[in-house]
Parts: structure tokens; C-alpha cells; sequence
């Protein structure tokens, strides 16, 4: 909204045109999310404790966990708020790519919000039934794979591009459709998963966001992509902002999340940043790219599907306790020692990620 008012003006007074530029608007879009994130998160959490909406802690959880108890939750209404409105104000609404992001992340969101309204009207941890909660996601995840698949801007809509190697494409046809409705809602129940102790979810999606400003920002610049040797989307250098805006809301919110955490996110804000990268992805044809520079998400997840594989199968554990986060607390990691740890990882990890633009 601001960025068409104030670019008309650039037409009276030339200084104006500097809202054309998409650097520009991303430097605005991290200050206002993070602006808006710092002035309402106050007003936020002090709501969320009048209302009661508590965190509700696992019985079988790391015993260090239950004096997080009572802390207020859905705190990822302000994250997705701050975003989605930074998103509206400096993006260009007449790109369908903003539009298809804005869906995604409060779809998911959405979704979050009704699961953590449910476990605190329950009191426990449980809250919608997976059927029902898988069920919706891949609903929405497929509404939003049929779009990309029958997208007229985008050349490669059914093509996976595979990072290293030069323009080196896998045409997947109508195997597309499954394949992304696979990483967005992978990635949104990655984050929700790895959104277990004080400052780590948060903090590994600013770390991802800003890996991927940069490799959006370069997939959707002509000159810039060429030269690289990546795949050219039209358009898609637009979602640089909604990048921006994404690290501004995450580091805002890490303001308060860090330990001791104030407020958690809960699932209406993992579920919706997590849908956030995985659509993201998706768009811009970095679905394997995203594997590497969320690696910590992916690692949380096998953790996860490799200790209830291995219980089933032997009645043995292979982890202390997973997600794998948990299992190093157990071990004996304290708990802001544990973050910053797998923070590094995480930013290793989206290097590594970075390095696949010269390693082509």
C-alpha cells in the first residue's frame, strides 16, 4: 500500500523513485517488522496472560521444562501480524507471487491458531487430532501447488533444479503437485517440531530468511542470475521483501523468546513460518536448497521419525528423548548452550547453502 502511494509521487519529485528498488523496500521492510514486533509485543503478551493462554507442558518432557509453565503462548500472532502487514505495506500487490505468500503464511497460521486454542481449552498438550490437522494442511498446501503448477509466469513450474550443478533440471510433470505439497507441509511441521526450547525455532528461521533474501533477490534479477548461472523467475525478486520482513518479525520476536522466553510462538507460528519457507521454496525452485539451509529442521524431523521407527520396531530408543533438541538438554547441555549451538550449525548450514550459487 505505502510503496504504490509513495513511488506515484516519484513523478513530482524524483527522490521518490528510490521505492522502486527492491533493496530499498527490504531494508524498510526489516525495520518495520521489527518495529512493529518491539512496540506491540508488550501489549501482546500482558493480553495473552489475562486471557490464560498458557503454555501446556509435556508430562514426559525434560523435567528443566516444567518451571516453563504458565508462560504465555500464540505469541506467533505477533510474528504473523507484523509480517503480513509489513508484507502489505512495502510489497507489490499486483504481484500474484505476494499474494500466494500472504495465503501460505496465514493459511498455516491459521491452522496453528486453532490447534493451540484447543490444547489450552483442553489443558494438555494435545490438540487437534493429526487427521484432521495433516488433513488441512495438505488441503491448503494443494491449493496452493495447483497455482504454481499452472502458473503462465514461470518457464520452469514443474521442474526441480538441482543446486551444484549448471541449470541441471528434473522435468517432474504432475509428480509436481505431490512433490511441493511435500515440502511446504515438511517444512511447516519441521519448524513446529524444532519450536521446543527457548529461542531456537525462531532464531534458526531469521537465519534461514536472510539466506534466502539473497538467493531470491538474485533468481529474480536477470543480470544477476545469468551471470550465476541460476534459474531467471520473473517476478519472484519481489519476495526479497517478504524476506526481509520475515527476519525483521523473527528477530523482534527473539527479543522476547530468548531465555527465558516471555512468550512462545506456539504452532499458529510455527505452522506459519514454516509454511512461509516451504512456499517459498517452491516458488523459486530452492526445494532441495531449503534442505540444506534449514538443515537443522530436517535433522529435528529424522530425529523424530527415527525414534518412534526404532520403538515400534525394537521397543529400543535410539535418542534420549526427540526431538533431538530434547536429547542434548537430557544429556546435560544447558539450555541456551544447546540454541546457540545448533544456531551455528544453522548458519554454516545456510552458507553452505550460499555456496551453491559459484558451485555451479
Amino acid at each position: 500500500m505505502l510503496y504504490q502511494l509513495l513511488y506515484s509521487l516519484h513523478r513530482y519529485y524524483f527522490p521518490f523513485n528510490v521505492f522502486r528498488y527492491i533493496t530499498f523496500r527490504t531494508a524498510l521492510a526489516v525495520l518495520t517488522a521489527a518495529l512493529l514486533t518491539f512496540v506491540f509485543a508488550p501489549s501482546v503478551i500482558s493480553r495473552l496472560k489475562r486471557l490464560s493462554l498458557t503454555q501446556q507442558i509435556r508430562e514426559d518432557g525434560p523435567r528443566t521444562h516444567y518451571s516453563k509453565k504458565g508462560t504465555p503462548t500464540m505469541g506467533g500472532v505477533l510474528i504473523l501480524g507484523s509480517l503480513l502487514l509489513t508484507a502489505l505495506l512495502w510489497m507489490d500487490l499486483k504481484n500474484p507471487y505476494v499474494w500466494t505468500m500472504i495465503i501460505a503464511t496465514g493459511g498455516f497460521g491459521l491452522i496453528g491458531f486453532v490447534d493451540d486454542y484447543m490444547k489450552i481449552s483442553r489443558r494438555n498438550h494435545k490438540g487437534l487430532r493429526p487427521c484432521y490437522k495433516f488433513g488441512l494442511q495438505i488441503i491448503l498446501a494443494l491449493g496452493i501447488s495447483l497455482f504454481l503448477y499452472r502458473n503462465p509466469l514461470d518457464p520452469y513450474s514443474t521442474k526441480l533444479s538441482v543446486p551444484f550443478f549448471k541449470q541441471l533440471l528434473i522435468n517432474l510433470g504432475f509428480f509436481y503437485i505431490p512433490f511441493a505439497i511435500f515440502v511446504i507441509v515438511g517444512a511447516s511441521n519441521a519448524v513446529n517440531l524444532t519450536d521446543g526450547i527457548d529461542g531456537l525455532a525462531i532464531g534458526l528461521v531469521a537465519i534461514a530468511a536472510l539466506a534466502n533474501a539473497l538467493l531470491v533477490y538474485i533468481s529474480g534479477h536477470v543480470k544477476l542470475a545469468n551471470y550465476l548461472q541460476v534459474l531467471y523467475l520473473p517476478k519472484t525478486g519481489e519476495l526479497t521483501v517478504f524476506c526481509g520482513a520475515l527476519f525483521g518479525a523473527a528477530i523482534g520476536f527473539l527479543w522476547y523468546n530468548a531465555y527465558p522466553a516471555e512468550v512462545f510462538m506456539g504452532d499458529v507460528g510455527s505452522l506459519g513460518l514454516g509454511g512461509a519457507l516451504g512456499t517459498l521454496a517452491v516458488i523459486t525452485k530452492h526445494e532441495i536448497v531449503l534442505a540444506i539451509v534449514g538443515g537443522i529442521f530436517v535433522i529435528e524431523t529424522v530425529s523424530v521419525i527415527l525414534q518412534v521407527a526404532s520403538f515400534k520396531l525394537t521397543g529400543k530408543r535410539i535418542f534420549k528423548m526427540a526431538p533431538i533438541h530434547h536429547h542434548f538438554e537430557i544429556k546435560g547441555w544447558a539450555e541456551p548452550k544447546t540454541v546457540v549451538r545448533f544456531w551455528i550449525v544453522g548458519i554454516l548450514l545456510a552458507l553452505l547453502s550460499l555456496s551453491t550459487l559459484k558451485l555451479r
